[in-house]
């Protein structure tokens, strides 16, 4: 992980403002969903991309009743179906 080497508060709602450079760099826009992560002592956020329920995959997945699946998976399930 390569530091960028910018520095900011966190204000007393716990906010901090990503830098409009670093925003544009990794395509983050305003409403976009950011997943947090920990790793150790490091906090990592990250855009977030829904993993598969199933295989954790992040290809081709797509929702299905509130849950995220992808096209593998839903290729197994509807071979299930038809033995």
């Amino acid at each position: 992980m390569k530091p960028a080497g910018v520095v900011r508060k966190v204000d007393q709602l716990g906010r901090i403002v990503l830098p409009k450079s670093l925003r544009k760099r990794y395509q983050m826009n305003e409403g976009d969903p950011v997943e947090i992560l920990v790793q150790g002592d490091h906090i990592i956020l990250e855009r977030y991309r829904p993993r598969c329920v199933f295989c954790g995959s992040m290809e081709e997945v797509r929702e299905f009743k509130d849950r995220s699946l992808c096209g593998v998976c839903i290729t197994e399930m509807n071979g299930l179906r038809h033995t």
